[in-house]
Formats: structure tokens, C-alpha cells, sequence
């Protein structure tokens, strides 16, 4: 590969896919330099694809320091400065930016079907954690996604333990799988998909992008970005809940990150989500402890801490681009 550092303007990238399949874009073969847009990358993959619901979808990088990114489709690579840093060659990865609510009610079963994929990796990466009785269910609808319908002469013992669903798999869960597996006869690989998708996207932690943070006395804490706003978690427990519609600003200097919520009265994000009493005393003192109030405007500022200024950035241009896709 040593040719391309004599010519700055070459590029060499391989992308990779969600169904472990591989996409080369080199500037011999589709003319991408280092000055071509993220938007034009962008354009490559989703026509490789056949995907037409794009917006949902995006293009990852990690930097040396295994700090994730996405490709900024209004700068050139070049601009990619982390990125630009870890090659030639270079890696991208293909997955969803932005998790559709409810990704059942997509229009397009090609856009389903990246859908399924990237949640499968999500709970086998451990990224999505997923209770017992229910990766069973969903296990068993990869399984008839993958293979069809149980066939006691094709399917013989210990079949399902050629798959991995979960980090930790054990035995028994595998026992469960083929035990339901054979109760879904008759399930087309788009039907036990959407079945699949309709479990998932009732786990809890389905679409949360977490960002780690410090609040009041270095307490750790975690920022998720889902479809509906975002959600503050400490010891994995969810205390906090701002919604895209009430969250007026979003802000960064240099480790400080600023969410600016309509309301100084947080009450609301209790009684809009049913929160239980016993909770409710805990919910407010984890919220005072990073909100300033502003009575002029009705809005409260929650302030928390990144560990350094370039992750504060990154969670800052996360938000905003979620506040922006879902508001």
C-alpha cells in the first residue's frame, strides 16, 4: 500500500457491511480521492445497497484511540482528520445512525432488513442487553430467518450452537431457541424479521446511543440518545428523561456539555411517563444536581462533564444531530 502515500490525493477504504460483506471504494476503481464528500461515499454505499429510506443510516470510523465518529457527509474525507490518521488503507462501517421508534412501521423491507441485522449485532456485541426468555424468542427467529422451517432431518441435535445470538451464550439458552424454532412453521425470512424487530424494539436500551459523563462530584453517568430524547443513566439505572420536543439548546465548551429544557418545572417528565412515587424524590435530586435555573426564559440548563474537550465535541454533534432527525 505504500503507493498511496506517494499520492496524496489517493484513497484506498473498505467498507463493512452489517451481513459481513465488503464494499471496496478505491480512486482507480470509482474515482473517490481524498477530496471527494462524505455525501458522494455516502451515495456508493446506498446504491450498493438498494436502500431508499437513507436518512436512517450512516457510515462509522474509529480513531486510534477507538473513539467512534461518523462520516460528515458535508466535509471531504480529507477533513476527516481521526480518520485520515488511522490509514491508508482505510475502514468504514456501515449501520444505523438514527433507530426508527418503531422500525416495524418502515416502509421498505430492504430497510427491515438492515434494521434486524444491526440489532442482532447490537445483542451479540452486548451493546443491547437482552433478558433471557426474550433472546430465546428472538434467537429463534434468526434461526427461522436463517434456515427456514424445522426439519427433524436437516436440524439434528446442537444445530442452533452454530449460531451466536448473545455474548455469553450458554447451552440452555440454545435448548429454548430450538424449542420455539419449532413452533414457527410456516414464518418466510421477511415475516419472522418483523416478528423479530417487534420484540426488540420493546427492550429497554433498544436505539440508546450512550455517551459517558461526570455530573456534581465526579459522579459517573451516561447520556443516551434515543428517538425520543435523551435519558440519563447512573449504575445502569435510567434517573433522568429529557424530551427532543422540550430540549431547546444544546451547547459544549471546552468538557462542559449544556442541555437547555423548556419547563424550570421537571415534574412533567413524570407525569408523562408514569413514574413510580417512591421514585420521584431520587429523580429530583439527581436532576438538581445539574440544573441552573433561568426564570426569564422558563428554562433550566443541565450541565454535565466529558472526560476531555474532543469527546465532549462528539456528544455535542451526536445530540444535535438527533435533536435535529427527531424533533
Amino acid at each position: 500500500m505504500g503507493c498511496f502515500c506517494a499520492v496524496p490525493e489517493e484513497f484506498y477504504c473498505e467498507v463493512l457491511f452489517l451481513d459481513e460483506s465488503k464494499l471496496t471504494l478505491t480512486t482507480q476503481q470509482q474515482g473517490v480521492k481524498k477530496s471527494t464528500k462524505g455525501s458522494v461515499v455516502l451515495g456508493y454505499v446506498f446504491r450498493h445497497l438498494n436502500l431508499v429510506e437513507i436518512d436512517y443510516f450512516g457510515l462509522r470510523y474509529c480513531d486510534r484511540n477507538h473513539q467512534t465518529y461518523w462520516l460528515d457527509p458535508a466535509k471531504t474525507l480529507a477533513e476527516h482528520k481521526e480518520l485520515m490518521n488511522t490509514g491508508p488503507p482505510y475502514t468504514l462501517y456501515f449501520g444505523i445512525k438514527f433507530y426508527a421508534e418503531d422500525p416495524c412501521k418502515l416502509k421498505e423491507e430492504i430497510t427491515r432488513y438492515q434494521f434486524f441485522l444491526q440489532v442482532k449485532q447490537d445483542i451479540l456485541q452486548g451493546r443491547l442487553p437482552c433478558p433471557v426468555n426474550t433472546a430465546a424468542q428472538l434467537g429463534a427467529y434468526v434461526i427461522q430467518s436463517e434456515l427456514g422451517d424445522y426439519d427433524p432431518y436437516k436440524h439434528t441435535a446442537g444445530y442452533v450452537s452454530e449460531y451466536r445470538f448473545v455474548p455469553d451464550q450458554k447451552e440452555e439458552l440454545e435448548d429454548a431457541i430450538e424449542r420455539i424454532h419449532k413452533t414457527l412453521m410456516g414464518q418466510v425470512p421477511a415475516e419472522a424479521e418483523a416478528n423479530y424487530l417487534e420484540v426488540a424494539k420493546s427492550l429497554e436500551m433498544y436505539g440508546v446511543d450512550l455517551h459517558p459523563v461526570y455530573g456534581e462530584n465526579k459522579s459517573e453517568y451516561f447520556l443516551g440518545l434515543t428517538p425520543i430524547g435523551v435519558v440519563v443513566y447512573k449504575n445502569k439505572k435510567q434517573v433522568g428523561k429529557y424530551f427532543w420536543p422540550r430540549i431547546t439548546k444544546v451547547h459544549f465548551k471546552e468538557t462542559q456539555f449544556e442541555l437547555r429544557v423548556l419547563g424550570k418545572d421537571v415534574s412533567f417528565y413524570l407525569n408523562m411517563h408514569g413514574q413510580k412515587s417512591q421514585y420521584k424524590n431520587k429523580y429530583f435530586s439527581v436532576l438538581n444536581e445539574h440544573r441552573h435555573l433561568s426564570q426569564k426564559c422558563n428554562e433550566t440548563s443541565f450541565f454535565f462533564e466529558s472526560r476531555d474537550k474532543i469527546t465532549c465535541k462528539h456528544l455535542w454533534k451526536c445530540c444535535v444531530e438527533h435533536h435535529t432527525f427527531f424533533r
